[in-house]
């Protein structure tokens, strides 16, 4: 017996796998971003180091991919309510 699913659920299902797919990545990308003093960052040592007055290439790609997931979070999130008002 062959199981079909509906249209709608398709589209659901990997919008649903890309929104649990980018919000682990975002979690983990601004949980690797340097402290930058004054906060819960001072609690595990970040007080202590020196800042060298700019940021590096590889802090400003993580911003460029933090920021880029998160749009993309952003619109997995939107495309998903669409798609469950459209379905209902």
């Amino acid at each position: 017996m062959i199981f079909l699913l509906p249209l709608m659920t398709v589209p659901i299902m990997i919008f649903s796998i890309v929104l649990t797919v980018t919000s682990i990545a975002l979690a983990l990308f601004v949980l690797m971003h340097k402290g930058r003093g004054g906060g819960l960052s001072d609690l595990f040592g970040g007080g202590i180091s020196s800042s060298m007055g700019g940021s590096s290439v590889a802090e400003r790609n993580l911003d460029r991919l933090t920021i880029i997931i998160g749009v993309v979070w952003l619109a997995a999130i939107v495309a998903l309510g669409l798609l469950y008002k459209l379905s209902a």
